[in-house]
């Protein structure tokens, strides 16, 4: 097992509940002091005391294990909304939101996503013709098809 999967284990054993999840740990190259960012969600939204009480369980049990010989840096935190989605978990979380997606082919679509499954999600993408009212159309795309997925904000 590799050190970012331990990490992640570690992490998870250290959730307070099923609501919560790990997205993602990621671990900077070394170095004088290597960082360690691990990012954590929940289904109905983090608090910062949870990633502080997350992060101090982590940090002690990497210490008591001695898994990274160097001197670093633990950051727990939510993703934010600039990190793109990367699970399931996380499209069903953000149902109702506008998507934008960059698909493998190299395509953009923008549009507020409807549904996801264990394959594919749905987005309601609006489709403006020449001359004619913009309608709005459900595309499903296949997840294999997406090479990106970032929440847009919206300051309405």
């Amino acid at each position: 097992m590799n050190l970012k999967q331990t990490i992640t284990e570690i992490v998870d054993k250290h959730l307070p509940d099923e609501s919560h999840f790990v997205v993602d740990v990621l671990i900077s190259p070394g170095g004088p002091k290597q960082k360690l960012s691990v990012l954590i969600d929940a289904d109905g939204g983090l608090k910062i005391d949870t990633c502080a009480r997350v992060s101090r369980a982590v940090g002690e049990e990497l210490e008591a294990k001695e898994l990274i010989e160097n001197a670093y840096v633990l950051e727990v935190s939510s993703p934010g909304i600039d990190h793109p989605l990367t699970s399931l978990r996380q499209y069903r979380k953000n149902i109702g939101r506008s998507l934008k997606i960059t698909l493998e082919e190299g395509g953009h679509l923008e549009g507020q996503l409807v549904s996801a499954d264990s394959s594919s999600i749905t987005l309601k993408v609006k489709q403006k013709e020449k001359g004619k009212k913009a309608t709005e159309q459900e595309m499903p795309i296949a997840l294999e098809q997406i090479k990106k997925s970032i929440v847009l904000v919206s300051f309405k």
